[in-house]
């Protein structure tokens, strides 16, 4: 015997007795009322007691109908078992309501019987497992479509970071599947999701970069090392710490990165505002104080970000990218201590050197690597070593233009470094 819930108007359905022509036609059909329900608790009951069917009986729709579709609505047309409805007489937009939230099966009241109560239910029963079918198809074919979606996706991204042919981007993602024994639609989304962390890892880096190159641009435009190219840089680097912050802006950083974005925005409002106005020995104290403010958020946003990918691989792109800062850190501290003597910058100097060197040091025995990457490591040890020769001779002004010169570069080498780990397979495919 099948599990039946019973709505009833209210006055019925506790526990009050069965109206007798629905307890005859439940017994002449061989089935009973497992569990009564009001209509404003069908839902509730249903979920509690997990029914094979629930038999709606309305003696007086007029009164109850509206009742049954306000709970029916909760279901959005799809109730967990069959429903059908006893009923007097109902119109064309009552059927068609009732219909559209999944009752499966009407008949009228006065027809009720036992062999007409037994062929209602079986009717119900019959759409209500057609249906179930057909919203299982439909929901396999939508998950099939968003795969194929993932797929191409991540096939696209593959190709143009890997720059290899599609069935080698398929291939790929087809062994990383059957090796993680997922469907190639979750390691598709996981390749663009990776992606997606390791450049926004690599946007919030930049900004440290440009917090420092900044600073020393102002310092390097105060004391004429190179103006007209410092004035270039200058407007170069305003425009690109907006157009990181707006793209930024656009990503899924989860709580923790938007509520760093805010900060990183506060602290870039201070510095720009004191960028704009013409630097001056009395200000530029200010301005690295303000810098140092966008370097402190603009840090802690990275480490939000790469905590929040929860990918290993994606520590080598914030390594790798905090260099790019420490090149332009290096020159600013310098140009500072030079130019109006801070102590603060002198006595960074040297810490920055260390930090340089040792996380240069992790990149040159990191394993992720490639013909490409050790070349340009070794450029930028050589090139590292004449920043710290400018470094060393400050007080001629070749020394201030190598200073410039090789921070520039640095940030150059870097830049391409890490774009190389952002694209790399053991990134894109962690």
């Amino acid at each position: 015997m099948m599990s039946l819930l019973v709505v009833l108007p209210n006055e019925f359905a506790e526990t009050a007795p069965l109206p007798e022509p629905l307890r005859q036609a439940l017994a002449d059909a061989g089935a009973a009322a497992s569990e009564r329900a009001a209509c404003h608790t069908l839902v509730q009951r249903v979920g509690a007691f997990a029914p094979q069917q629930a038999l709606a009986w309305l003696p007086a729709p007029a009164q109850q109908l509206q009742a049954l579709l306000d709970a029916l609505k909760e279901w959005n047309g799809a109730p967990p078992c069959a429903l059908s409805l006893v009923s007097a007489p109902l119109d064309s937009a009552q059927h068609e309501a009732l219909v559209a939230l999944g009752v499966h099966a009407w008949m009228p009241l006065d027809a009720l019987d036992g062999a007409s109560l037994a062929g209602l239910t079986a009717r119900a029963q019959a759409r209500w497992q057609r249906d179930a079918a057909l919203r299982t198809e439909l929901e396999g074919l939508r998950t099939r479509m968003d795969e194929r979606k993932w797929v191409d996706r991540a096939k696209g991204l593959l190709m143009s970071a890997r720059g290899i042919g599609e069935d080698e981007a398929f291939g790929l993602l087809r062994g990383a599947a059957m090796h993680a024994n997922l469907r190639l639609g979750e390691v598709s989304r996981s390749v663009i999701e990776a992606a997606q962390w390791a450049d926004a890892i690599n946007r919030a880096g930049q900004l440290r970069m440009l917090s420092q190159r900044l600073v020393r641009v102002a310092a390097q435009l105060l004391g004429g090392i190179d103006v007209q190219r410092a004035r270039v840089l200058r407007t170069q680097s305003t425009e690109r710490v907006q157009q990181n912050l707006d793209h930024l802006a656009t990503l899924d950083l989860g709580a923790a990165g938007v509520q760093a974005l805010g900060e990183v925005r506060t602290a870039w409002d201070g510095l720009a505002a004191l960028l704009a106005a013409r630097p001056a020995p009395e200000g530029l104290a200010e301005i690295d104080a303000r810098g140092e403010a966008l370097l402190s958020a603009a840090e802690a946003m990275t480490d939000a970000l790469e905590a929040s990918g929860a990918r290993r691989a994606l520590r080598i792109v914030n390594i790798c990218g905090r260099q790019r800062m420490r090149a332009q850190r290096l020159a600013k501290d310098a140009l500072l201590a030079s130019t109006i003597a801070a102590e603060a910058s002198r006595g960074r100097l040297l810490p920055t050197m260390n930090e340089f060197e040792a996380a240069l040091g992790e990149l040159e025995r990191a394993p992720l690597s490639s013909p490409e990457i050790r070349a340009a490591l070794v450029a930028a040890r050589d090139e590292w070593l004449r920043l710290v020769g400018g470094v060393q001779a400050l007080d001629s002004a070749e020394g201030r233009a190598t200073l410039v010169r090789s921070s520039e570069a640095l940030v150059d080498t870097f830049e391409r470094l890490t774009a190389w780990y952002e694209h790399s397979l053991q990134v894109i495919m962690s």
